[in-house]
């Protein structure tokens, strides 16, 4: 099943279904299922400014559940304005460095998230879930 890794609090915040885009500089044809996986560094800022929607303890280095990428949206200003009507503490005018957005649904929190290295990019994890 492909993967991708997400630096904290945006990966908990995709599985607990605050952010339904994940954004990113590259675009993808890919549908389908994707894990998602908490990487190992932190956007301080990011777990500094949005810590009223995070638990005590945030998860790193493990793959936290899975989600449906339905779409790969290429960001417009207008694009952009609405995402921050529907949140604007989420969806921060910072955020839109990267020009595509990865539209998630169908989210699945795993109550045991799995332990591994994380990678860059889209990559494979061979084990079944």
């Amino acid at each position: 099943m492909k993967a991708l890794t997400i630096r904290q609090p945006w990966a908990t915040l995709i599985i607990q279904q605050n952010k339904r885009f994940e954004f990113r500089s590259w675009k993808t044809n890919y549908r389908g299922e994707i894990l998602i996986h908490a990487g190992q560094t932190m956007d301080k800022e990011a777990m500094e400014r949005l810590k009223k929607y995070l638990p005590d303890t945030i998860p790193t280095g493990k793959i936290l559940g899975k989600v449906k990428l339905i779409d790969c949206i290429k960001t417009t200003p207008g694009f952009r304005d609405e995402l921050k009507k529907e949140n604007k503490d989420i969806y921060k005018q910072s955020m839109f460095k990267e020009e595509y957005a990865w539209q998630v649904e169908l989210i699945e929190k795993f109550d045991k998230p799995i332990d591994i290295k994380g990678k860059l990019g889209l990559w494979n994890y061979e084990d079944n879930i």
